[in-house]
């Protein structure tokens, strides 16, 4: 009686995460002077769109962004985990961590979940110590990818995918850059049914963090 119990929770556990299942598009891009981040603003539950106004790109510090593809109650608290640890290292050391450190924590939070947080975050960043941009990709156990040109994340990234390898170049402008990731997160939103509304975009270079439309 027990084990039949559990049977049926868990078979309702997983027609309720395959129930929530999230599709989005999130975007790196290397620049010459730091990164463009961009994302879509669809938040969805299976076939259902829940939101046109998802947040889903955050400024973690003056100098790191990131945006988040999965289950929205389990990247907002990595999320938070991260600003809060971003912070508590630049009180501790008086001055704003690197992008790097960023990535790593957000790898250990997620490793040490071991798929728990269904989440999957792009961490874009300019650092001072190098005087050059990064992007870094976590997946959801945990793996950290470290990318020199571009990155994207969720179900419509096959379509920006695309579009970056076909138009992305080296030492973009920040111009450039900006065109070019806004194309990118359109063809997935043109394409991808878990991908849509208004663009979110962030630039970050020697100046720091700077949202734009």
């Amino acid at each position: 009686m027990m084990e039949n119990n559990f049977n049926k929770k868990q078979l309702d556990h997983e027609q309720y995460e395959k129930m929530l299942q999230t599709g989005t598009t999130t975007v790196g891009i290397m620049i010459k002077d730091g990164v463009v981040v961009a994302t879509d603003s669809q938040a969805t539950a299976g076939t259902f769109v829940v939101s046109k106004q998802a947040q889903k790109l955050f400024e973690i510090n003056k100098y790191t962004a990131a945006t988040i593809a999965g289950g929205v109650a389990d990247c907002s608290y990595v999320v938070n985990q991260l600003k809060a640890l971003s912070r508590l290292k630049e009180v501790e050391e008086e001055r704003v961590p690197e992008p790097k450190y960023v990535a790593s924590i957000c790898r250990n939070i997620l490793f040490s979940g071991r798929s728990f947080f269904v989440s999957m975050i792009l961490i874009g960043g300019f650092s001072r110590k190098e005087k050059s941009g990064k992007l870094y990709g976590i997946d959801l156990l945990g793996t950290l990818y470290e990318e020199d040109s571009f990155i994207s994340f969720g179900s419509g990234s096959p379509f920006s995918l695309g579009v970056l390898e076909a138009d992305w170049k080296p030492n973009l402008t920040k111009a450039k850059g900006i065109e070019l990731i806004k194309t990118a997160i359109s063809s997935s939103r043109e394409r991808d049914a878990g991908s849509g509304y208004k663009i979110q975009l962030c630039t970050i270079d020697k100046n720091g963090f700077s949202q734009t439309e």
